[in-house]
């Protein structure tokens, strides 16, 4: 998978159509971080399964991300910690809350001890998955459904235990990225 696919999941103006989001930055009742700790930042590449290539790259500093091409300029929007985008360290995720439409879209970067991240998400881009994981998701917490001009939130209210529950039960899914310098 290309790293245009992640930029999808990192940037907040352009998230899927539909989302599972939150009332709140998650988790619950954990401070956010001032800035991105010195073990995330670097730089990271997907490998592009198709050419065999290494595709763009995200380098994640200590005041958020960018992204370069392969020609080493920078492009799109960058991400810059503030009121709609908050980090977070709970119990070896860093969890990553982007504010759109008055909701809060999740994101979760797990740090491999290769210094390598998986990006993680709840992927509802298909929709008999999408089904099958709201159903899922109403028999152990409210699912209220908010549509907006464009776009479907799935809003939940989870405490911090049944976040973690979620994502030990393997809702969230997603890439690995490796981490070059």
């Amino acid at each position: 998978m290309k790293l245009l696919t992640l930029i999808v999941f990192w940037s907040f103006l352009l998230y899927s159509c539909k989302e599972v989001s939150f009332t709140e930055a998650q988790p619950k009742g954990v401070a956010p971080l001032k800035e991105i700790p010195p073990p995330l930042r670097g730089t990271y590449q997907t490998f592009d399964k198709t050419t065999g290539e290494f595709s763009d790259t995200l380098i994640v500093e200590s005041w958020g991300y960018h992204f370069k091409d392969k020609n080493d300029k920078d492009w799109l929007n960058r991400g810059v910690l503030s009121d709609t985008l908050v980090i977070k360290f709970y119990q070896n995720y860093y969890f990553v809350n982007f504010k759109s439409e008055g909701q809060w879209v999740l994101r979760l970067v797990q740090q491999e001890p290769s210094g390598d991240i998986r990006f993680l998400s709840i992927d509802l881009k298909d929709d008999l998955k999408r089904k099958e994981i709201l159903k899922k998701l109403g028999k152990k917490l409210l699912v209220k459904e908010i549509k907006t001009k464009d776009d479907t939130f799935y809003q939940i209210n989870p405490s911090a235990d049944q976040l973690m529950t979620l994502i030990k039960e393997g809702y969230f899914t997603g890439d690995r990225l490796n981490k070059v310098k």
